[in-house]
């Protein structure tokens, strides 16, 4: 099966007649990669037909895009990061609802290079950072500052565009990087070939406790056909379990409908997400799970970050358990 690659999305089909399957738009919050793998199994490996649904796949520019593209209905479901979707039901009341967790982790860390004196969050007191700026981790960095005894006047704080931050740090222009642990081999390798050695600090060690990516979906989408949510999601986990055991295909189902990709890059940015799905959390409340308490914890942080009122919103309010399968996998 072949996608076909626009500037802006691309159709993935089902094999199974377009009469007989439930059409589906799925909405990334980036563009196609490893990360972005079950969906790609879901499509590539059958999954997605299996279940009776013909597939749809929109690329995406952020959680903010994602989130506006499901809420207008030009997508059904996807993936979003659910503090996003909690600030914007409380700034917006945006219609669109998290059905379950993907990430039970935060992506974010800074990246820096052996040499570069920063090998604790401390260390990157009067340092020099460079940070995309479209990604979320803007939003949580002077929490995560905080939580360390330090403040965003401690810092220097540069934007760039997202592929020129690891340039900017192995050419010794910056002293650090804000990414996502999904960029862990990328970089690591750049930095390998550079003769360089790379560190990473994940902000989730030093504080940062909170669910990241999830899986949302439009509240027109859940009303008008749940049974087709239900299918969706239930083909999707089954797809995120096959990534974990067989991660070499998983990536080749990432290349085989985006043949411009290399598998190494697939497979590197694969392995990088999958400790953030799989993971101490997952083991506890089972994959895709979205736990009270964590969910309290998260609409803490993400208050606290964006400066919204506690009692603005019961982070109860933006969630769905009722599409997940019974035993949640």
């Amino acid at each position: 099966m072949k996608g076909i690659i626009s500037a802006t999305a691309f159709l993935l089909g089902s094999a199974a007649s377009a009469q007989a399957a439930d059409k589906v738009t799925f909405q990334m919050d980036w563009l196609p990669g490893g990360d972005k793998a079950a969906i790609f199994v879901c499509l590539e490996r059958g999954f997605c037909e299996e279940a009776g649904l013909e597939v749809r796949l929109e690329s995406g520019r952020g959680s903010s895009e994602s989130l506006t593209k499901l809420a207008t209905g030009s997508s059904d479901i996807g993936n979003a990061d659910i503090g996003a979707l909690m600030a914007a039901r409380v700034t917006e009341d945006l219609q669109v609802t998290a059905v379950m967790s993907y990430y039970s982790e935060g992506p974010h860390a800074f990246f820096t290079l052996k040499g570069n004196g920063i090998e604790s969050f401390a260390d990157v007191k009067g340092k020099n950072l460079v940070t995309s700026p479209f990604t979320s981790s803007n939003v949580y960095l002077p929490l995560v500052l905080n939580d360390n005894g330090l403040s965003m006047d401690d810092v220097t704080l540069t934007k760039s565009d997202p592929g020129a931050l690891n340039p900017m740090l192995v050419t010794g222009q910056t002293d650090a990087v804000i990414s996502w642990i999904t960029d862990v081999t990328r970089y690591t390798q750049q930095a390998k070939d550079a003769g360089r050695e790379m560190i990473i600090l994940p902000w989730a060690e030093a504080g940062l406790v909170m669910y990241s990516g999830s899986i949302v979906a439009s509240n027109k989408f859940l009303e008008e056909r749940p049974d087709v949510a239900r299918r969706f999601i239930a083909a999707l986990l089954k797809s995120v379990e096959y990534m974990r055991e067989n991660p070499e295909d998983a990536a080749k189902a990432v290349t085989d409908a985006v043949p411009e990709m290399d598998h190494a890059t697939a497979m590197g940015s694969l392995n990088d997400a999958l400790g953030l799905i799989f993971n101490e959390v997952t083991e506890r409340d089972g994959l895709g799970a979205l736990e009270p308490g964590r969910l309290q914890a998260t609409w803490e942080r993400v208050a606290a970050a964006q400066g919204l009122e506690q009692d603005a919103l019961d982070p109860e309010d933006v969630v769905d358990r009722s599409f997940m399968p019974e035993n949640g996998s």
